[in-house]
C-alpha cells in the first residue's frame, strides 16, 4: 500500500416514497428545484384554465347589450379587479416561462443546467411582472 486510504463509503438514501395525489405535488421531502417548479407549472395551469371558464362567462355579457357590458368594465376597472389582473399576468408568465423550461429540458437540451435556466426565466419574468404591475395601474 502507498499511503493511501480507502475510500469513504458513499451513503444511500433509502427507497423515495412516492407521493400519491395532488398534495403530493406540494410535498417538501426530497423536492428540489424542478420538482418545485413542477408543481407551480401544474398549479397555474390550473388557474389559467379556471380563468378561461371566467373569460367566456365575461364575453357572453357582450350579448347583454351596451348596459351590461359598462356594468361589468365598471367591475373590471375597480382595484381589488386589477389586482387580480396582475395576479393573472403572474400565473401566465410562470406558466409560460416555466414551459419553455420543461421544453428544452424535455429535448435534452438544458437537462444539467435547469435549476440556472429556470431562475433566470423567473428573473426575467419578474421584470416583466413589475413592468405589466405598472401599466395595469397606471
Amino acid at each position: 500500500m502507498s499511503g493511501q486510504r480507502p475510500a469513504a463509503p458513499v451513503a444511500t438514501a433509502g427507497p423515495v416514497e412516492r407521493r400519491r395525489g395532488w398534495t403530493g405535488w406540494f410535498d417538501p421531502r426530497g423536492r428540489r428545484l424542478g420538482g418545485w417548479a413542477f408543481a407551480l407549472n401544474r398549479l397555474t395551469g390550473l388557474g389559467l384554465v379556471a380563468y378561461l371558464y371566467l373569460h367566456l362567462g365575461v364575453l357572453f355579457l357582450l350579448s347583454q347589450g351596451p348596459d351590461g357590458w359598462d356594468a361589468f368594465v365598471d367591475v373590471a376597472l375597480s382595484p381589488p379587479i386589477l389586482v387580480m389582473d396582475v395576479v393573472l399576468i403572474f400565473g401566465m408568465l410562470l406558466h409560460g416561462l416555466n414551459g419553455i423550461r420543461v421544453g428544452l429540458v424535455g429535448y435534452g437540451m438544458v437537462a444539467t443546467r435547469q435549476g440556472a435556466l429556470f431562475v433566470g426565466l423567473m428573473i426575467i419574468g419578474a421584470i416583466v411582472l413589475l413592468a405589466a404591475t405598472l401599466r395595469v395601474f397606471a
